[in-house]
């Protein structure tokens, strides 16, 4: 027996017919030049797909829409009740001659006009809505927390210094709504006696 070992063989690499190439032999490259191998080809349909429902979730009907429509009951009968129980601001046809007593903005601006009744112009009209806006839109930014979460309990900071922000300018608006008479001096609401008017 002769113990000189034959060589190996060498695989050889028959070309594809051009007709029958396939798409993995298109991808085909020389083994050296192959940092990985094929361990198998699945075809997409074949992968297992795990639907993952999401957590904590209702339906539409009837869990949110019967609370949307309770508040929107709420809200009508409120609405009802203030137009029934409290007077509309209205007056007589304009008269460009006179000068009305109370000279107020939209109700929408009252909230400035109020702030104008304590502090310098700039303080007021400058300074204050510049705070107010800008921070409002930093308060995301405060409240670090998770900000994946969508529960308002979740995001306390958030929710307590957005409703700060709505609280006082809330009650800016009804003290120049309510609380303001002839020249913007403070009054007692519903009061037309003499002698209820204060100054501040």
């Amino acid at each position: 027996m002769s113990d000189v070992k034959s060589p190996p063989d060498k695989r050889v690499v028959l070309p594809v017919d051009p007709t029958r190439r396939t798409e993995i032999d298109k991808q085909r490259v020389p083994m050296s030049a192959r940092p990985y191998r094929l361990l198998a080809l699945v075809k997409q349909d074949a992968v297992v797909r795990v639907q993952k429902e999401p957590d904590d979730t209702v339906m539409t009907w009837p869990h949110l829409l019967s609370i949307e429509f309770l508040a929107a009951g709420v809200m009508s009968i409120f609405l009802l009740l203030m137009g029934l129980f409290i007077n509309a601001p209205l007056e007589e046809l304009a008269n460009g001659n006179v000068t009305p007593a109370v000279a107020k903005a939209p109700w929408y601006f009252l909230g400035l006009q109020e702030l104008l009744a304590y502090f310098h112009p700039t303080v007021a009209g400058v300074l204050v809505p510049t705070f107010v806006l800008v921070g409002a839109g930093f308060i995301p930014y405060i409240d670090r927390g998770d900000i994946q979460v969508t529960r308002p309990s979740q995001r306390k900071t958030a929710v307590l210094l957005f409703t700060l922000f709505c609280i006082l300018g809330l009650v800016l608006t009804f003290v120049g709504i309510f609380f303001r008479g002839p020249g913007y001096t403070f009054v007692i609401p519903y009061v037309t006696a003499p002698g209820m008017y204060f100054s501040l």
